[in-house]
C-alpha cells in the first residue's frame, strides 16, 4: 500500500508540474481575466482573511453552456506545486462550479461569457502564498481549460523600496535598479538565509522575474537588498497602444477594417522599429488591457471580437539574425508560442501576425528571443529600445518558510512606480 500511495503522489506531482501558470489549454477559450476589486488593470493579490474580491471573466467561443469548475493549487515561490492536501489551505469545497454565464448578444462572434467572484463563501483560502487558479470542465481536472496566477498575502513584514539609476556605466542608460529593505520583526527567523526569499516583478511579468535568496547584508531584523548589479531590469520603453473600444469608429492606430457579414478584420498601422528612437513619456498601462466599449452596451457579453492584423517593420526591412519576434503583452498572456510569433514576409520586408481580440483598449510591444534557446529571455533592445527613464511598475514579494515548513508563505508585498513610490 505504501508503494501504491508513493506512485500516486509521483503521478500527481508530474501532472501538476506540467500545468503551466497563465496558460490556456483549449482553443475555444478567449479573454481570460483575473483582477482585483472590479479594476481590470489591478493584479490579483488578496489579503489573507481580508474583504477584497477577485473577478474571473472568460469567454467560450463554442457559444453553448458547459459545466466549468475551478480549484486552487498552492505553489511555492518558484511556482512548483506544494505537495500537501488541499484541506490544508482551502476551507470548504476544493472544486466549485461556475454558475454565472451570459450568451453573447448583438455581437457577430457568438460566445458564452462566464463570470465568478472569488473567493466564494464555500471555498475560502486559509494560507498565504502563490496560488494557481485552475478552471476545468465537467468536474474533471484532466479537462483543464486554463490556469491563472493569483497571490494571497499575510502582511507580516514591512518593506520600503526606491528606484535608482544604476551606477554601472554599461547599463546606467538602459536599465533600472530597485533598492529595498525588509523588516521581519513579526517573524521567527532561525536561519534567514534559508527562510526568506524575495521575488521582483516588472509590470507584473513573470517571464523576467528576479529571484533573490540572500540579502546584501542584514542587522537584527533589518535586511538590505542593494547590491550593485541585482536587482537590475532593462527599462524598456512606453508601450504601444491600440484603441478597439469601437469597431465602427476607427481609432488613430487603425489603418483599415474589413466588415464581413459574420466577422470583422482590423488592420493596425505598421509599427516601425523604435530601438534607436529617443525616450519620451506618455501615459500607458504597462502592457495591460481592459475590455471596454464607447457604446452603451455591456462590455463583457455584448461586445464583439475581431481578427486584428499586426505588422512590425524591422530596420532595413530585413530579418533579425538568429532572433524570433513576438507580439507581447497581457493581450498574449506574455506567452511565446506559434500564436504569438510574428512571421517575416520577404516580399514586404515586414513581420506579420494576428490575434483574435475583444473590444477594449490594449497595450502591446514587440520583443525578440534568440532562436532555438528556450532559456533565452525576451528582449526589448532590438525592437523597442531600453531606457532608464521609462515609467514602470515594480512589485516586491517577500516569502517566508518556517523551520520544517512545507510551503513558502507570502508575508509581504510592496508596489512602487519609477515616477514615485506608491
Amino acid at each position: 500500500m505504501k508503494y501504491i500511495i508513493s506512485l500516486c503522489l509521483l503521478i500527481i506531482s508530474h501532472s501538476l508540474t506540467a500545468q503551466l501558470p497563465d496558460a490556456v489549454y483549449m482553443p475555444n477559450i478567449q479573454t481570460v481575466q483575473l483582477y482585483l476589486n472590479d479594476n481590470q488593470l489591478a493584479y490579483p493579490v488578496l489579503s489573507l482573511n481580508g474583504g477584497d474580491k477577485l473577478n474571473l471573466d472568460f469567454d467560450d467561443l463554442d457559444a453553448n453552456v458547459k459545466n466549468y469548475y475551478y480549484t486552487y493549487q498552492l505553489c511555492n515561490a518558484d511556482w512548483t506545486p506544494v505537495q500537501i492536501s488541499s484541506f490544508d489551505y482551502i476551507r470548504g469545497f476544493a472544486q466549485n462550479p461556475i454558475r454565472d454565464y451570459h450568451y453573447s448578444s448583438i455581437a457577430l462572434t457568438r460566445y458564452t461569457h462566464y463570470h465568478v467572484v472569488l473567493p466564494e463563501q464555500g471555498a475560502v483560502i486559509t494560507r498565504s502564498g502563490n496560488y494557481l487558479l485552475k478552471v476545468f470542465l465537467d468536474n474533471d481536472t484532466a479537462k483543464l481549460a486554463f490556469t491563472k496566477r493569483m497571490l494571497v498575502v499575510d502582511n507580516a513584514v514591512s518593506i520600503a523600496g526606491q528606484f535608482f539609476q544604476p551606477m554601472n556605466p554599461q547599463v546606467s542608460q538602459t536599465n533600472q535598479k530597485i533598492q529595498f529593505n525588509v523588516n521581519s520583526r513579526a517573524l521567527s527567523l532561525v536561519n534567514p538565509f534559508q527562510q526568506l526569499k524575495v521575488v521582483l516583478l516588472q509590470n507584473h511579468r513573470w517571464d523576467n522575474a528576479i529571484y533573490i535568496d540572500k540579502p546584501s547584508f542584514y542587522s537584527g531584523n533589518n535586511f538590505e537588498y542593494n547590491s550593485d548589479d541585482i536587482p537590475v531590469f532593462p527599462g524598456g520603453k512606453q508601450w504601444r497602444w491600440l484603441d478597439l473600444q469601437s469597431f465602427r469608429y476607427q481609432s488613430d492606430r487603425v489603418a483599415k477594417a474589413d466588415y464581413l457579414p459574420k466577422s470583422t478584420t482590423i488592420y493596425v498601422k505598421p509599427d516601425p522599429d523604435r530601438s534607436a528612437q529617443p525616450y519620451y513619456y506618455y501615459a500607458d498601462y504597462n502592457g495591460g488591457y481592459f475590455v471596454q466599449t464607447t457604446e452603451s452596451i455591456n462590455p463583457f457579453y455584448q461586445t464583439d471580437y475581431a481578427t486584428v492584423k499586426f505588422s512590425f517593420i524591422p530596420s532595413d526591412n530585413t530579418t533579425l539574425a538568429d532572433q524570433d519576434i513576438y507580439l507581447f503583452g497581457e493581450l498574449t498572456g506574455y506567452q511565446f508560442n506559434d500564436a504569438t510569433r510574428m512571421i517575416f514576409n520577404e516580399q514586404k520586408g515586414i513581420y506579420e501576425g494576428s490575434l483574435l481580440l475583444k473590444m477594449g483598449f490594449y497595450n502591446y510591444a514587440y520583443v525578440s528571443k534568440k532562436k532555438n534557446d528556450p532559456a533565452a529571455k525576451a528582449s526589448f533592445a532590438l525592437t523597442e529600445g531600453n531606457h532608464f527613464e521609462t515609467e514602470n511598475d515594480y512589485l516586491i514579494l517577500v516569502y517566508y518558510r518556517s523551520m520544517g515548513g512545507r510551503a513558502d508563505e507570502l508575508v509581504g508585498t510592496f508596489s512602487l512606480n519609477t515616477l514615485g513610490a506608491q
